[in-house]
């Protein structure tokens, strides 16, 4: 699905991004689709961070614009956007004792005005973001006593509360085990937003991306689908390391090639064989 909109949803048109003289984010479009999940790929340091921040209107560019709906971010203002868009982080910290419910409903701060008690409305969102992540049951534990991967989901329906149109996501499986990362983008693809999220992990991100846009000090080097994206070329180029790539049911499949031992140097002891 598209939009029908040429400058509707977020829109980023040849950002860039200067921090200590150094340019963090050099150059990048990106249009989202409505309703498709985008991956940001790169290496540590290629900008995936800064660039979802840009989208987020946490930093401002220091060239090009982002926009929502043909309208740069600044004039839609931060509590507008804030209905509009909602992010996800690699971690969340809280020093205070907060329950399930209550972290989820801090997603409904921008529908609300300062001191006015939460409405029908609201509680309606909360409830329904616990039941789309499947935390309904743990409405009233301590958030601190989730696990890794529960904390993501409340995480993520803490953002489904706001009603968001486009959800960004910075690396959200990190420092998960592989079941609650497959649990966790089943749950991102089957959301009905749009959504931005950067990964680490190529597998990942050919199984569960719609469109990948893969970035090299903060340039934009690929972008399209993952078929035409993830190629054992590119791979060598980005990431330094050699891979290859059969396809199942349309989608790319990475399997990365061990380095070549390295040649011993004349003199050097060799290890003996194991028996």
């Amino acid at each position: 699905m598209t939009d029908s909109r040429p400058d509707g949803g977020l829109r980023a048109d040849r950002v860039a991004r200067r921090t200590d003289g150094r340019l963090i984010v050099d150059g990048v479009t990106l249009f989202p689709r409505t309703g498709e999940t985008v991956g940001l790929l790169g290496p540590n340091g290629s900008g995936k961070s800064t660039l979802l921040r840009l989208l987020a209107g946490v930093l401002a560019p220091s060239a090009g614009v982002v926009t929502l709906d043909g309208r740069p971010l600044p004039e839609v203002g931060r509590r507008a956007a804030a209905r509009r868009v909602a992010t996800v982080g690699q971690h969340a910290h809280t020093q205070t004792e907060l329950t399930v419910r209550d972290v989820v409903a801090l997603g409904r701060v921008p529908h609300r005005r300062l001191w006015v008690p939460a409405s029908d409305a609201d509680a309606r969102a909360v409830t329904a973001a616990l039941e789309r992540t499947g935390l309904t049951d743990r409405a009233a534990q301590s958030w601190h006593t989730l696990s890794g991967g529960e904390r993501q989901r409340a995480q993520i329906a803490r953002a489904l509360a706001q009603e968001p149109r486009e959800l960004l996501l910075d690396e959200p499986t990190n420092h998960l085990d592989i079941q609650h990362q497959l649990d966790l983008l089943d749950l991102i693809a089957s959301l009905p937003v749009t959504t931005v999220v950067a990964l680490h992990d190529l597998n990942l991100a050919a199984m569960y991306c719609d469109r990948l846009l893969v970035l090299r000090e903060g340039r934009t080097v690929a972008e399209g689908s993952p078929s035409d994206v993830l190629t054992p070329a590119l791979i060598e180029d980005v990431y330094g390391v050699r891979a290859e790539v059969t396809h199942e049911r349309d989608r790319p499949v990475i399997r990365f090639l061990r380095r070549a031992p390295r040649p011993a140097s004349p003199g050097e002891d060799r290890p003996s064989p194991v028996p």
